[in-house]
């Protein structure tokens, strides 16, 4: 009996060469619009739609392969029963379907693009083609993906039929890509809705797996890493590495702490990352300027981090930066002969992001799971600007206090909570991160800033709920300090800075991190 395969492809990635070779093994073609027209044009025997439908394409394309003649096809069983009828009403099988679908995503993210273009790159013809060879996987192969042609061609020349197992595996991956599909348009029709809803009934979470990682958090844990079909450039996940050992979950999870943390400054920046909380961040004219200020801030935590530069790495920076260990250098571009003077440190991991809109923070929504289910809430996007901050005390500060402060400000908002920062005008003295109290926090800081942070300043993610923390900064001669406020002991922690001569400001905007 004579096999049939319908084509009907946006990516026409191997397709002639796929048409070809089906041709050559016995089968007749079928297709529509623009992949008839290239498949024509290479010379390969194909049929138009409609001379399988005996109807012409209507509505500019909008129903071509909505038909009995097409779907019967791809649906039937082979049974008594679906043969007879087929008979009856001139219905042939259709045993390979080979269909993907109208760039959605990509017209989406054309600049300028319209609601009513998004709308036109809806496909409807080639989803219901697909789900129904995908439902008829017994009897029908369904190819969604140009990567698998030459394995589908390669078991049709050993043994002329695509094994049942096979089937079903194309099938579950034409199924992941419709659902895909549809996630994409529900994803852009809920961005349309005014006012718009901040969270959608159904959450839809779904990702493409990149690779399998060396391992999760500890050796005995599996890993792997899936990148969002709608990340855009500039972002960690669209990023590739260009040497060194393979990255684990641990990477990724102080890769994504040092890259966001770097982004939040225009000036050139350095941070230097442990267990995804800053070791050291510091600004400079040049990256290596800024990097070396970063690495003194906590020398001995910084063996082993992982760096994120907001620059193009040149080679002066690629040479302070192969006199020490790292795991993972991450940067916008790395200079050739940057690159070249790292490449002799073989398993330094070197991964670079793209350019994008460096200034420009993320926003969206973050998930986390629970044991059974997720949290999902806004990326904390930006933060409160200078001139909008609330001055508490009597002591007034200098625009050089304001940009310290500043620049303290934009670091602690990175550092787990309880998080206290203390800083310089361009780096980190001492970070306190993660503690069960807030003064515990601070002293830690204190501590590793050490005689330096007399004149220092001091930022604090979520507010002092008891004077304690401010009197120990005046022990160590801080300045000044940056908090959220908020506390009921507001008057007395602000009464306390007054007292012992502290400049504090509040920024009204808390930045708490679990």
């Amino acid at each position: 009996m004579k096999r049939r395969a319908i084509i009907s492809v946006s990516d026409k990635t191997g397709v002639v060469a796929l048409a070809r070779e089906l041709v050559d093994l016995g089968f007749e073609l079928i297709s529509t619009g623009g992949t008839y027209k290239v498949l024509d044009e290479a010379n390969i025997p194909v049929k138009y739609v409609s001379e399988v439908t005996g109807f012409p394409e209507v509505l500019d394309g909008r129903v071509k392969t909505l038909h009995p003649l097409i779907h019967g096809g791809i649906l039937a069983r082979d049974s008594v029963k679906h043969m007879q009828q087929m008979e009856q009403n001139g219905i042939l099988y259709i045993d390979l379907v080979v269909v993907n679908l109208y760039p959605f995503r990509e017209t989406i993210a054309k600049p300028g693009v319209t609601f009513e273009e998004a709308i036109e790159n809806i496909d409807v013809g080639g989803p219901t083609m697909v789900r129904a060879a995908a439902k008829n996987h017994g009897r029908v192969t369904v190819l969604v993906n140009p990567e698998a042609y030459e394995e589908v061609l390669s078991v049709l020349r050993e043994t002329g039929n695509v094994p049942a197992g096979m089937r079903k595996r194309l099938a579950a991956e034409a199924f992941a890509h419709t659902a895909e599909y549809d996630r994409l348009i529900a994803g852009y029709l809920e961005r349309q809705i005014e006012p718009p809803d901040t969270f959608p009934e159904t959450l839809r979470i779904t990702a493409k797996k990149v690779q399998e990682l060396r391992y999760g958090e500890n050796p005995q844990q599996k890993a792997a890493f899936y990148i969002n079909s709608e990340a855009g450039v500039g972002t960690l996940a669209n990023g590739k590495q260009l040497q060194g050992k393979e990255l684990s979950y641990n990477n990724w999870m102080d890769m994504n702490a040092a890259w966001k943390l770097v982004r939040e400054f225009e000036a050139c920046a350095a941070a230097i990352i442990k267990h995804t909380n800053p070791c050291g961040v510091a600004i400079g004219k040049t990256p290596v300027e800024a990097y070396e200020s970063a690495f003194a801030a906590d020398p001995v935590s910084a063996f082993g981090g992982i760096i994120a530069f907001n620059r193009v790495v040149d080679a002066p920076c690629a040479e302070a930066l192969s006199d020490r260990f790292y795991e993972v250098i991450v940067a916008p571009e790395f200079s050739p002969e940057a690159r070249e003077i790292l490449s002799a440190k073989s398993n330094l991991r070197l991964f670079v992001v793209g350019r994008g809109d460096l200034g420009k923070i993320m926003s969206g929504w973050v998930s986390r799971s629970v044991e059974g289910g997720y949290l999902v809430q806004e990326v904390d996007c930006g933060t409160t600007p200078v001139k909008e901050w609330e001055l508490m005390t009597e002591q007034k500060p200098t625009e050089e206090d304001l940009a310290a402060l500043d620049f303290a400000w934009r670091i602690v908002k990175h550092v787990k909570s309880n998080a206290i920062v203390v800083t310089d005008h361009k780096s980190t003295l001492g970070v306190g991160a993660g503690q069960m109290n807030r003064v515990g926090s601070v002293k830690i800081a204190l501590e590793q800033a050490g005689d330096k942070a007399k004149g220092a300043y001091l930022a604090s993610d979520a507010f002092f709920p008891f004077p304690d923390s401010i009197e120990e900064a005046a022990k160590a001669g801080i300045r000044g300090i940056v908090q959220p406020g908020g506390s009921r002991n507001d008057a007395a922690v602000i009464e306390a800075a007054n007292r012992l001569n502290i400049v504090m400001l509040f920024t009204h905007r808390r930045h708490f991190q679990h």
